[in-house]
Formats: structure tokens, sequence, C-alpha cells
């Protein structure tokens, strides 16, 4: 089974800075992308960064720029760095993967997601 935990969601200040971490485990063969959606209140779920498996990164318009997405192969982990933080940020962020397993199955999974709060 395939597991994805995230951390470092939590309460900033406007223009602040926060650091979202994600980490995949358990029967992991290759993680073919890695990405960060979120989810404020009363809106849909909408994708915010992706890397892919050989590296290439996309944004969305709305922190493009702002916040940048790494990834780390050997951990099986991507971050989130998120600066210049204003109260259109404030959602759930949720962590994706679309991974192969041992099972040859490629699948997709969500962590539980990590609140981020903007406020003064």
């Amino acid at each position: 089974q395939v597991q994805l935990v995230e951390s470092g969601g939590g309460l900033v200040q406007p223009g602040g800075s926060l650091r979202l971490s994600c980490a995949a485990s358990g029967s992991i063969v290759f993680i073919y992308s890695m990405a960060w959606f979120r989810q404020a209140p009363g809106k849909e779920r909408e994708e915010i960064a992706r890397i892919s498996g050989n590296g290439e990164i996309t944004y969305a318009d709305s922190v493009r720029g702002r916040f940048t997405i790494s990834r780390d192969n050997a951990k099986n982990t991507a971050d989130l760095q998120m600066n210049n933080l204003n109260v259109e940020d404030m959602a759930v962020y949720y962590c994706y993967a679309h991974i192969r397993d041992n099972r040859n199955s490629a699948l997709i999974y969500w962590g539980q997601g990590t609140q981020v709060t903007v406020s003064s």
C-alpha cells in the first residue's frame, strides 16, 4: 500500500511564508508526477503546482512567482515553498501523486490535507 503524508500547514500573516512537505511511502516502484492542489471553502479543488518525474514544472497563474515546488526522488518527497502569502491563498492544501506500485498498478494517491490560514 501507498500513503502520502503532508506536513507544514498553519497560520501565517499576510506576506509571510510557509513550506509544505509531502512524503510518499509504501510499495512504490516509480512516482510519475507529484502535485499540490488546494481547496478553499465553497470552491472546487484546484491544481496549483506540478512536477513530473523528469522535473518538468507547471504552476497555476495564481501562484506563479510566489510558490516553488521541488521534489526529492530519492526520498519520494515533494515540497511547496509558499512566499508572499495572501488571504486568497487560505485553503486546505492536498498533496497528489501518480504512483506505480509493486503490483504494477499506476494509481492516484492523495494526502489527508493540511490547512493554511492567512490572517493578521
